[in-house]
């Protein structure tokens, strides 16, 4: 399983990339390799807040439906539409253009309390 050490990542098994004060945000390849082949993706609203933990969506894939959760506290200001007519992306590259979205964080220090690439691989196995 990849797990780049560029982002953190939360025991639900989403990851987080910050830059600046935004967040972009996917689920990582442990992820999708357990759902299967994805065929749908409902992403968030922009505009949206959401508390850490808290729903940001859903994949369906041909295996079951399984909720997205966010990582960190903050506010949708962007979505990968692409999903919306490629959900398959989510399989084929969950790290670059399977990416969910993107959220302005008020604490930019909240990403740092996810886990490292070293304390996911270990929650993973691998």
């Amino acid at each position: 399983m990849l797990v780049p050490d560029d982002r953190r990542y939360s025991g639900d098994h989403e990851w987080a990339r910050l830059t600046g004060t935004t967040v972009r945000v996917g689920i990582t390849d442990y992820a999708q390799d357990a759902l299967g082949d994805v065929v749908f993706v409902d992403l968030p609203t922009v505009g949206a807040e959401v508390d850490a933990g808290g729903p940001l969506g859903e994949v369906e894939s041909t295996k079951s439906v399984s909720e997205i959760y966010a990582p960190v506290a903050g506010r949708v200001t962007a979505v990968n539409t692409d999903l919306t007519d490629q959900p398959e992306r989510l399989n084929g590259d969950p790290y670059g253009d399977g990416w969910i979205c993107e959220l302005e964080v008020a604490d930019p220090g909240a990403v740092a309390a996810l886990l490292d690439a070293a304390a996911y691989g270990q929650l993973i196995g691998s």
